[in-house]
């Protein structure tokens, strides 16, 4: 007791006095469900190819990569969303590669699909960025513009391939305008009612997405501002929000996560379905970079921004520590 009388009468800090009792009364806890697995298959490698910008991410074969997705189902991580890297030679203005049944996005579901089945819910990116030869997102019109509406015609047709491959959800990730209702109606009209779609709801045009560039061995020419988000911008994310739920997005995604936690909570808040979130290359990177040179303790770097982001509300976190802090949880 104080001088003052039994001033503080409430005292927070009898909550946090030993582990335990952190533990037990902890508001938010990461659990290996909550995690996704990004990674990056690439055609025509026989080794797995480490990308500088991300230590520890690498372009995997198709032999690795069918070894990380059994790694990943045993560290309990609920799935993974993969990426191809086509060769320099295929990639076309249109991304015909993306929906060549042989493409390589395609052969890589197929050999996760047989090597895990269901055990791990299998995600694709569903853009054309990585196959065109210009970088873009979507087919180029005469000036050289994103043409909005042809791109969507291409997205019907990933869409179907992914499908035809086995693939769970779809990830349109382009921030075409009226992809998820595009790609909803080519999976019904072919009979993948069941496959889900993972709208890329919020996907703000950001200064971190520099080393996925290197790990999609990106041709981009120019920019993407002109379909990807204004990073000032809020309430655009509730219009483009309401849109996907009405076009009929199983789940939606706020990407970037750390930079855009306000955005995260906002949305977290206003729907009933589950909400991801992308902790992109740029915030891997970030803390991989100061974990090398000292400054931070890598471990509890990497724990506290992923609950951060659960906290703001994301049920499931795409990170590439995913099978790491699975193991570890």
């Amino acid at each position: 007791m104080t001088k003052y009388g039994s001033f503080p009468g409430a005292r927070p800090r009898r909550l946090r006095t030993t582990p335990a009792m952190r533990r037990m009364v902890a508001e938010h806890r990461l659990h290996p469900a909550d995690l996704i697995l990004p990674a990056f298959v690439r055609e025509g490698t026989a080794e797995p190819v480490p990308i500088s910008a991300m230590p520890g991410v690498v372009q995997h074969t198709r032999d690795t990569l069918r070894k990380a997705a059994v790694e990943a189902v045993d560290a309990g991580v609920a799935g993974i969303m993969l990426f191809g890297v086509p060769e320099d030679a295929k990639k076309d203005a249109a991304g015909t590669a993306g929906t060549d049944p042989d493409g390589i996005l395609q052969v890589a579901i197929r050999d996760v699909k047989a090597e895990v089945g269901d055990d791990l819910v299998i995600m694709s990116d569903l853009c054309l960025d990585e196959y065109t030869d210009h970088g873009h997102c979507g087919v180029l019109d005469a000036e050289g513009r994103v043409d909005n509406d042809a791109t969507l015609e291409r997205y019907a047709e990933m869409a179907q391939v992914q499908a035809d491959a086995g693939v769970h959800v779809v990830g349109p990730s382009g921030m075409m305008d009226g992809q998820v209702g595009v790609i909803r109606d080519a999976l019904d009209q072919t009979g993948y009612e069941d496959v889900s779609v993972l709208a890329y709801t919020a996907k703000y045009s950001s200064a971190f997405y520099g080393p996925f560039r290197e790990a999609v061995g990106s041709s981009l020419q120019g920019d993407r501002k002109t379909y990807q988000q204004d990073p000032a911008n809020l309430r655009e994310s509730m219009r483009e929000l309401a849109l996907d739920l009405a076009e009929g997005a199983d789940m939606v995604m706020v990407k970037p996560a750390l930079p855009y936690l306000d955005v995260l909570a906002k949305v977290a808040d206003a729907v009933d379905v589950p909400v991801a979130a992308y902790q992109i290359s740029g915030e891997y990177a970030m803390i991989e970079a100061a974990a090398e040179k000292g400054w931070i303790d890598r471990d509890k770097a990497i724990l506290e921004a992923l609950t951060g982001i659960k906290r703001a509300g994301a049920d499931m976190i795409l990170t590439y520590w995913a099978t790491e802090v699975a193991r570890g949880l």
